[in-house]
């Protein structure tokens, strides 16, 4: 039986992987899919985002509580020899790791003895929130600053993700203009210069052909990917704004671009800064009012990413996403028993955010 392949979609908290990856499970409804959705943090939200979608041939598997393939995790491997078993079943599996994760862990579990005869890596996919790069977010602080450790750890992990990338997406560009765009690519391709291909998302949406299928990993690849991609890598690259000259196929040295063992760094083992814990309450919450109180919360701690659902009415509830200071927030026709939301962030005081939640909501936190 063929390789099943593997993609792997990373990204640093917020930048939208599971909004895409929805997007593509829903244009794809003659794949079989298994997707295994990792969050750092004690409730999968992102996985119950996409089990609402209801998309039947899609299997959704939450992978909680850290990192998977890291050496505390004990849920990747049983995960990935239960889709072994039933590999026929699945066309592609599609693994959406945490935003505080560097895919080299995966890599190392898909090119063991175990796994390398039925599991084949398609292609890493990092995904960009671009106003926050060209805001200079992932970038380093002024040495001494308050805030110098968390922008750096920030930009250090940032970088990393988009090293072990084959493509890099654009994200959140709808606002942007080309000028901005260019800016955006010349700065991933200064951090990461050997990243493969650069990719749009307008509207949160990418081209499934652009993202599955790929088969950048597979040995006998040889010079020659017959996927459609957008651009080729090195100085060649064309500019995105000259991306139409391509007819759909790119040529040229794309050999097999393989993570080797050496890369495998347990990232996060020496760094216990990035904090995740969840908050919850039983009593309704202001629509209108929680997304602002949110984003006040993030003007006073280093809260980088929050996001779960609350509980409005019997029948209503609001699905909130923030990124720093930026909530979206969207009431859906759904009941849950009691408001839930997650915050991360690098040294983040649970007990302060506590306070000011309580506060500002009437609500007593917990």
């Amino acid at each position: 039986m063929k390789q099943t392949p593997v993609t792997v979609v990373t990204g640093f908290l917020g930048s939208g992987k599971t909004t895409l990856i929805s997007g593509v499970l829903g244009d794809t409804p003659d794949r079989r899919l298994a997707v295994l959705v990792n969050e750092f943090g004690e409730k999968n939200v992102d996985g119950e985002i996409l089990r609402s979608e209801q998309l039947g041939h899609c299997e959704i598997l939450d992978l909680e509580g850290g990192l998977i393939a890291y050496s505390q995790d004990d849920a990747f491997i049983p995960t990935l020899r239960e889709l072994q078993r039933r590999r026929h079943r699945f066309d592609h599996v599609l693994i959406e790791t945490s935003g505080l994760a560097v895919p080299t862990a995966v890599y190392v579990v898909l090119q063991s003895e175990e796994f390398a005869a039925d599991f084949v890596l398609d292609a890493t996919i990092a995904v960009v929130d671009t106003p926050l790069l060209l805001g200079g977010d992932f970038e380093a602080g002024t040495q001494g600053s308050e805030d110098a450790p968390s922008r750096a750890a920030v930009q250090a992990l940032f970088d990393a993700q988009l090293e072990h990338a084959d493509v890099v997406v654009l994200n959140k560009i709808d606002a942007l203009n080309e000028y901005d765009l260019l800016r955006a690519e010349g700065d991933v391709r200064a951090r990461a210069p050997r990243v493969r291909f650069m990719e749009l998302a307008y509207g949160a949406k990418l081209d499934p052909q652009l993202t599955l299928g790929l088969h950048l990993h597979e040995l006998d690849a040889g010079t020659h990917h017959h996927g459609p991609v957008r651009g080729v890598p090195g100085e060649e690259s064309l500019p995105l704004e000259a991306q139409h000259l391509l007819d759909g196929h790119s040529h040229g040295d794309l050999g097999a671009h393989l993570h080797s063992m050496n890369t495998h760094v347990h990232f996060h083992v020496h760094d216990t800064g990035w904090q995740s814990f969840l908050l919850s309450t039983d009593t309704p919450q202001d629509p209108q009012r929680l997304p602002v109180i949110l984003a006040d919360i993030a003007r006073k701690f280093p809260v980088l990413r929050a996001k779960g659902f609350a509980h409005i009415n019997a029948g209503q509830t609001l699905t909130v996403q923030a990124v720093r200071t930026r909530v979206d927030s969207e009431l859906r026709e759904q009941a849950v028993p009691r408001s839930e939301l997650v915050f991360i962030g690098y040294h983040i005081n649970r007990k302060k955010v506590i306070q000011v939640l309580s506060g500002a909501t009437g609500s007593t936190w917990e």
